[in-house]
């Protein structure tokens, strides 16, 4: 994602290889594709799922993904190893899409960033959380606020960044995380 950003910033200052707008248009999420919108090469309407993850708004947003993606990664990947993250990774960018298809308004402005993967992770780790914490008895209240604050937040982010906020993926890839979360999950014995 970096280095994508890298190569989008080179190619805005007009040094690169490749423009921000050319990757977009090749990889965003469009949901007009959709709608019957014919895409710039075959397929395109199916590998935009994922490649949306990979492609930020600038420098800012792939550094705010990055930050939670590394903190929260490194636990996701010490619970269930590092290729089930990726695979975490890769099935909550796609339902992050899934959500910002079937809730979004259908409209010109492609969706892009990795906060549905990044919402994947949150997701899993509360889940793995609220798993532990309900099969020692304890309370699984701390986890039901977090998630509550994830909501207001969403809410109050969409209300200020007047609707440049895709709450949807970040609803698919929550959602998504928690619910894959307990089939990634290392198991005694099982690397």
């Amino acid at each position: 994602m970096i280095v994508i950003e890298i190569a989008a910033s080179l190619g805005d200052a007009g040094v690169g290889p490749v423009s921000r707008n050319t990757l977009m248009y090749y990889g965003a999420f469009w949901i007009t594709l959709l709608d019957g919108m014919s895409g710039l090469f075959r397929g395109q309407q199916w590998t935009m799922f994922l490649s949306h993850a990979f492609l930020h708004g600038g420098a800012a947003h792939v550094a705010m993904n990055t930050v939670v993606l590394l903190s929260v990664g490194k636990l996701v990947a010490t619970i269930c190893g590092q290729f089930r993250a990726l695979i975490l990774f890769a099935l909550t960018a796609i339902a992050g899409g899934i959500g910002f298809w079937l809730l979004a308004p259908v409209e010109l402005v492609p969706m892009v960033g990795a906060s549905g993967a990044v919402f994947g992770f949150l997701g899993a780790w509360k889940r793995w959380e609220f798993n532990a914490l309900r099969a020692t008895g304890q309370s699984v209240r701390g986890v039901g606020l977090f998630v509550l604050g994830m909501i207001v937040l969403n809410i109050a982010l969409a209300f200020a960044l007047q609707g440049g906020l895709a709450w949807q993926a970040h609803l698919g890839g929550g959602v998504a995380g928690w619910l894959i979360a307990p089939y990634l999950a290392r198991r005694p014995g099982r690397a």
